[in-house]
């Protein structure tokens, strides 16, 4: 049989990854999962009732870039959060989650070539695994930039070298970051986005966790362009109501910049794309429009980190992230720490290697687990004090 060659490198993914290493031990008690970001909050009750007013709709076709009436809510929700006025018709397309965008994006925005040479996409290391595969599926080069302690946990592009910087088509950054919850202030914001404008290369700014943060909310891609004056179509923000709003199972989410951006992405999802629900997208409209319940999930996991702080205050390493709702934990490898946790309390955590890429023998996710606090508080604080214990030596 003949099988494309283009995907047959990827590495296995984290959750499979995660499986193969520890389902066939036994978990050392009671089990508790703090692998996967996968909201455990409640979602406002009249989400359900929304979805079942406009039921009816099941019957239609949904349009393929979002119904007006809702492509008009996230406009005005841009507007609200970052004080920036964006056309919901030409620069705002919905998404079935904020993945299929990210992918799709490079798909449609990323040049064959460019100053004759083979594109490079840059992402930071460790990074949401879609970007290094967007980039393999576009036949660009993946730039695995280091975003490390040092760094601040975001990736220093300033150490890019010139020749490198003249074949980047595309920068993916996520802010809040997944893992280490460190968020890119209006400095970095403006130096990226000046790089981006000497060199000409597009942002793609992943936002999914801005609206979990513990004191300022985080500044974002886009404003930062509009303020500086940059092409339109330079930077390409990325929300979905997954975290925000505790509905990954949704698949709601949005992509906004410049209006030729998205219109080639709205061509090429014409053919390729996978539009959301008409219900889904009509109970999508109010979620975007109400911020008390945001307002109130921002409070349960600040009461977490709260208790995180108390919990490894003086830990060695350990910092508190500024969003976001992972703890990103320093151990002296990421596997071990992981086999250690389960087979002695049954807590369950990845290793930080799996969410990032070997480079130059070097991987920056090695000497780190990563811990979602997406469960309640009492169980979260039960999980922490088991893992202090077991990893750290100390009750």
């Amino acid at each position: 049989m003949i099988f494309p060659e283009r995907f047959s490198n990827l590495p296995a993914y984290a959750f499979p990854r995660l499986r193969a290493l520890l389902d066939h031990l036994e978990p050392g008690g009671p089990v508790v999962h703090m692998t996967i970001g996968e909201p455990k909050h409640a979602f406002p009750d009249w989400v359900t009732d929304e979805i079942v007013a406009h039921s009816a709709t099941f019957n239609r076709y949904p349009p393929n870039e979002g119904a007006p009436e809702l492509l008009a809510a996230i406009a005005e929700w841009i507007e609200r959060r970052y004080e920036v006025r964006v056309d919901a018709e030409t620069q705002v397309m919905a998404l079935n989650g904020t993945r299929e965008g990210l992918y799709n994006a490079a798909m449609a925005l990323c040049p064959e070539t460019k100053n004759g040479a083979q594109p490079l996409i840059l992402t930071p290391n460790p990074f949401y695994q879609v970007y290094a595969v967007a980039a393999q599926a576009v036949g660009a080069e993946a730039l695995f930039v280091p975003a490390t302690e040092e760094s601040g946990h975001l990736p220093d592009f300033s150490k890019l070298s010139e020749a490198q910087l003249e074949r980047v088509a595309i920068a993916y950054i996520c802010s809040p970051a997944n893992p280490q919850g460190a968020v890119a202030d209006r400095a970095y914001w403006k130096h990226l986005i000046g790089l981006a404008e000497k060199y000409d290369f597009k942002i793609f700014a992943d936002e999914c966790y801005s609206e979990i943060y513990r004191n300022a909310a985080p500044t974002g891609a886009l404003q930062v362009a509009t303020e500086m004056g940059a092409d339109p179509d330079r930077a390409l923000i990325f929300h979905s109501l997954s975290k925000r709003s505790n509905l990954a199972g949704l698949r709601s989410g949005f992509v906004a910049g410049g209006a030729e951006s998205i219109r080639r992405i709205k061509q090429l999802r014409s053919y390729s794309g996978a539009p959301l629900p008409l219900p889904l997208q009509m109970a999508s409209i109010k979620v975007w429009q109400d911020e008390a319940h945001v307002i109130e999930n921002r409070r349960l996991y600040s009461e977490k980190f709260d208790l995180a702080d108390k919990i490894f205050a003086d830990i060695e390493g350990y910092q508190s992230p500024d969003a976001g709702f992972f703890l990103w934990l320093p151990v002296d490898d990421g596997e071990e720490a992981a086999i250690k946790l389960w087979t002695e309390t049954g807590v369950r955590v990845l290793p930080g290697a799996y969410l990032s890429r070997d480079v130059d023998g070097l991987n920056p996710g090695k000497g780190y687990i990563r811990a979602a606090l997406v469960a309640p508080k009492s169980e979260v604080a039960e999980a922490l004090t088991k893992l202090r214990s077991c990893i750290y030596g100390q009750a």
